[in-house]
């Protein structure tokens, strides 16, 4: 593989050695191609891009990203990178939400310049939400005029690219300091992982401002000179089979996405619109982003091995935002590692066989950690190091770890910069914040979050458990969209707090009270608890990421501030 100093000179690259060559290309929805960009044509677009932004911002100042799904928002990053101005990717604000992060992002990286559509542009609810900044505004198009050059040197290895703001699962969002090192360093160890080369067509859904979207699909194809098929992600939520349409019409071999775009393929299925599809060239189906279930992929594999689908090329993966992305993955064509584990030891943060079949919970792995990278299990009061199958916190060190997050030293020197207690080694980690183990083969499992995590009277629960019983209970209850937390009562004790989304086509159907007593019996009777508070919510309101996850912390919140949008309550 070809090496470069930065994306800067992997584009140039590109653009010289398959000039003509479509890079990507973006479907309407209905799934013809809508717009068109070879390497030359990308190159060409941001170059001339990039002289407009020289004439407003210097070297180091901030952009903001906000584009509707296209190709323009692919320009635009390179654009920034070309000026040495700092990408800063964002979901386009929602109309009259009271929980958007944008004010928080752009309190915090304090951006000189916007960059969107022209269609964008001339929206004044958009406007609106940045009145009062001093933001000039750039309005960007695929076309572009010969390119102009900029007087600005070449971005070196360690300057920042772009800041990927966290999710915010659990917390306020932060900026993470990406670098054009910490960039082809992890592009390079996805290349090694999913063995991917110039045939290696990609079909994409996930929004280009989230790390899956960016860099595991639009990044990592133009690494490796592959073609990269992008489609609207509302189009996708409305008519996910199309995904599938595009990667049997493109003969893709990458498709990736979180968890419940899995499971949405397969709750849509209709034999009759999957005709004609052949699903014989994917080789990696990676899901991540999110918790991966094992029903999800026994489901997706049964339901689309028919049309041609190969169950070993199910991908399970681990990344976060601090890492650049990817953290551990398989192997291609190696399919799932999955184990059963001991409920009742879990909460004792063991892995063990279980004791019997109503003991035994079905753990998917992530994979092994990538080339030249490290990830250790450790105990996060401690600081030490545990053996394998013992569940701790997961750090990692690597050259993809970002160094700081922007303007927050203490969070830096907590979260990227951690030492392990009694060795020697200098080496700084990143502390995840999740929970796992390592088995003896070095396989990664994910258990939960440290924060999410629910103990009453000394034992620990994983929320997603709770949550995914209860959703298994009743048609009513919306699948992935639920969220178990504890909080403090009168007397000082943890209570348990279980709020569940309701099928729009079920709430007038349900009896409130005769849910809430279904899910009270069936928690005390599987997980040995009482829900003291059962709150049923309006579809489409449960709280959650970007990419999916579900904001257990924030949903707390809005739950004591009695803002949750309430199907109905009951609480004894």
């Amino acid at each position: 593989m070809e090496t470069h100093s930065s994306l800067v000179a992997l584009l140039a690259w590109r653009a010289q050695t398959q000039p003509d060559e479509r890079a990507y290309i973006f479907l309407s929805d209905r799934g013809t191609e809508e717009a068109v960009l070879t390497f030359r044509e990308l190159h060409d677009a941001a170059q001339a891009l990039a002289a407009q932004i020289a004439q407003t911002a210097q070297p180091g100042d901030r952009a903001l990203l906000v584009f509707p799904a296209g190709l323009e928002f692919i320009v635009a990053f390179f654009g920034c990178l070309i000026a040495r101005v700092i990408a800063v990717p964002m979901m386009a604000p929602r109309r009259l939400s009271a929980r958007d992060s944008s004010a928080a992002i752009l309190r915090d990286c304090e951006p000189r310049i916007a960059l969107t559509s022209q269609a964008f542009l001339s929206r004044d609810d958009l406007r609106g939400r940045f009145a009062g900044l001093p933001l000039q505004w750039l309005a960007v198009g695929l076309d572009s005029d010969k390119p102009t050059t900029i007087d600005r040197s070449a971005p070196a290895p360690q300057d920042i690219a772009f800041l990927q703001y966290t999710s915010g699962s659990t917390s306020e969002p932060k900026g993470v300091t990406v670098s054009h090192a910490n960039l082809l360093a992890n592009l390079e160890m996805i290349r090694l992982s999913l063995g991917n080369n110039k045939q290696s067509t990609y079909v994409n859904w996930v929004p280009l401002y989230h790390d899956m979207g960016l860099i595991l699909n639009t990044l990592q194809a133009l690494y490796v000179g592959a073609l990269c098929v992008l489609m609207a992600p509302n189009a996708f939520m409305q008519r996910p089979l199309n995904w599938l349409r595009a990667i049997g019409q493109y003969r893709a071999e990458v498709g990736c996405g979180p968890n419940f775009g899995f499971d949405l393929c397969v709750s849509r299925y209709r034999a009759e619109q999957m005709e004609g599809i052949d699903l014989s060239t994917w080789r990696i189906a990676l899901n991540g982003a999110e918790p991966v279930q094992a029903e999800t992929i026994r489901r997706f594999s049964e339901t689309f091995e028919p049309h041609g689908f190969n169950p070993a090329a199910t991908f399970p993966a681990y990344g976060m935002a601090e890492a650049t992305l990817l953290i551990s993955g398989g192997r291609r064509g190696a399919g799932p590692a999955m184990r059963s584990v001991s409920s009742r030891a879990l909460q004792s943060h063991s892995a063990q066989a279980p004791v019997d079949d109503s003991d035994a919970q079905l753990l998917v792995g992530c994979g092994k950690a990538l080339a030249g990278e490290q990830i250790a299990i450790v105990d996060p009061d401690l600081c030490r190091r545990l053996r394998f199958d013992q569940v701790g916190e997961i750090w990692v060190s690597g050259p993809n770890v970002s160094r700081a997050y922007w303007e927050n030293a203490a969070a830096t020197e907590a979260g990227l910069n951690a030492r392990l207690m009694n060795e020697d080694s200098d080496a700084r980690w990143l502390r995840t914040g999740d929970l796992g183990f390592l088995d003896e083969s070095g396989e990664l499992f994910i258990t939960g979050r440290i924060k999410d995590l629910i103990v009453v009277r000394g034992i620990n629960h994983y929320p997603q458990d709770i949550e995914r019983h209860v959703q298994a209970l009743h048609p009513a209850f919306r699948q992935n969209c639920g969220a178990a937390f504890s909080v403090t009562d009168e007397h000082g004790e943890s209570a348990l707090v279980i709020v569940q989304e309701i099928e729009r086509t079920e709430r007038n159907r349900i009896d409130p009270v005769e849910m809430s007593g279904l899910i009270r019996e069936a928690v005390a009777n599987e997980h040995e608890l009482y829900a003291r508070h059962v709150v049923l919510i309006r579809p489409g309101t449960l709280p959650k990421t970007t990419s999916g996850k579900i904001q257990r912390s924030l949903t707390r919140r809005l739950w004591l501030d009695r803002r949750l949008d309430e199907l109905t309550a009951s609480a004894s």
